[in-house]
């Protein structure tokens, strides 16, 4: 009996510490549980504190960036009108300088005479030497301007193909252009407005010609096309073409031994035509042995050729070239296009130095030039890049006299 009993009580205090056991247990899991709970809690106040800064700093961002709107829109308006005005007065100045500009290199001994340089005086006049009167005329008549660097660009627009010409009358305000490499028909324009105004080139007035042009190194002068004609079982000729009354008045042989690229960048100009204040001018290659640009003198009315000189330029990486008052300036880039420059200057009457030759950098822009001619009345240079046609306004200054 007595040992039932101690087993019934050492089974009933077994029974009371698992009992306490397990209800520890339950006490710390519950614990726990609650302080998850808290825990929970504060990340739920948490989220919602965030959720409600987050919806505060999106309104007012919303507003910011409707204040930055509104005030881009403004901008834009009064960018846009003040380039409407800069547009208008452009237009107003190429107007003016249209109907007053004089020749760049014209006659100044009147000038000279009223403004008294020199000293001389009127009662004097009379006095002096005829020897040193032909002398004074004659410095005073010589084109004697070099450029001294690009004063503003003008994108005017994009018409075309990626290669060709285009260029105005000296003489008139009539534009011309070339698209293209090759051709038959040119386009003419009433006026640089009218051109930037147009649609393209279709809805011009279209000039056919007797024969194709080759290369875009034409050029006009004095109400005639010269244009350089090229055809596989003939030489290479020089074209005399007046624009009036639509007929060829003279043709020229081309003195060279092949048919070389006088710009290395640009192999469809087998020789560039230029016109400035002294008259038509040609710039070409020889041959293909010859490294440098050649220059030669050429009389406008029948295409003689007066003079020809080494300009000592090489034709290596040149992209195109134009003259101003005697002075050539060689335009250079590299194969993948940079920053067109003019690395190389001509001068015939060797009044140019190389320390006061210009260091013309041209803007960048889309590609390379395939052409460049200079309008004398204008001082300004017309180019062809990829298709864009642009302005260059020149600034000038005087070349030092020998």
């Amino acid at each position: 009996m007595k040992p039932l009993f101690v087993l019934l009580i050492s089974v009933a205090w077994t029974f009371t510490g698992a009992q306490h056991y397990y209800q520890g247990l339950m006490d710390y899991l519950e614990n726990r549980l609650l302080a998850i709970e808290d825990r929970m809690q504060l990340w739920h106040d948490l989220s919602q504190r965030y959720h409600t800064e987050m919806k505060d700093f999106k309104k007012l961002t919303a507003e910011a960036m409707g204040g930055l709107r509104n005030d881009h829109s403004t901008l834009f308006k009064d960018l846009e009108g003040a380039g409407v005005r800069v547009d208008r007065v452009e237009r107003e100045m190429d107007y003016v300088e249209a109907q007053t500009s004089p020749r760049a290199c014209a006659l100044k001994a009147e000038k000279v005479v009223e403004q008294e340089a020199w000293g001389l005086q009127e009662g004097r006049v009379e006095e002096e030497d005829e020897e040193e009167w032909e002398e004074l005329l004659s410095r005073v008549s010589d084109c004697v301007e070099i450029i001294s660097g690009i004063r503003s660009v003008k994108i005017l627009k994009r018409v075309g193909s990626p290669k060709g010409m285009w260029t105005r009358d000296p003489r008139s305000s009539k534009v011309y252009v070339f698209n293209g490499t090759s051709g038959d028909t040119i386009y003419q324009f009433d006026s640089v407005r009218d051109f930037s105004r147009s649609l393209g080139i279709t809805s011009s007035r279209n000039i056919r010609l007797p024969s194709d042009w080759s290369g875009p190194g034409s050029a006009v002068y004095n109400g005639f096309l010269y244009y350089i004609q090229q055809d596989s079982d003939m030489d290479v000729q020089v074209v005399r073409y007046d624009l009036l009354t639509g007929s060829v008045t003279d043709t020229a042989m081309f003195p060279v031994e092949s048919h070389a690229s006088v710009y290395n960048l640009n192999p469809e100009t087998v020789a560039d035509l230029a016109a400035d204040d002294e008259g038509l001018w040609l710039l070409y290659a020889p041959s293909d042995s010859e490294p440098n640009i050649s220059l030669a003198k050429m009389d406008a009315a029948t295409l003689d050729i007066e003079q020809i000189w080494d300009t000592r330029c090489p034709r290596e990486n040149a992209e195109a070239a134009f003259v101003v008052c005697g002075t050539v300036y060689v335009v250079y880039n590299t194969r993948l296009a940079s920053r067109s420059r003019v690395q190389c200057v001509f001068d015939v009457n060797d009044m140019v130095i190389s320390e006061e030759a210009p260091l013309l950098y041209f803007p960048r822009r889309y590609g390379a030039h395939t052409s460049l001619k200079y309008n004398p009345e204008e001082k300004q240079l017309y180019g062809w890049d990829d298709g864009y046609q642009i302005i260059y306004r020149l600034t000038m200054k005087r070349k030092l006299l020998a």
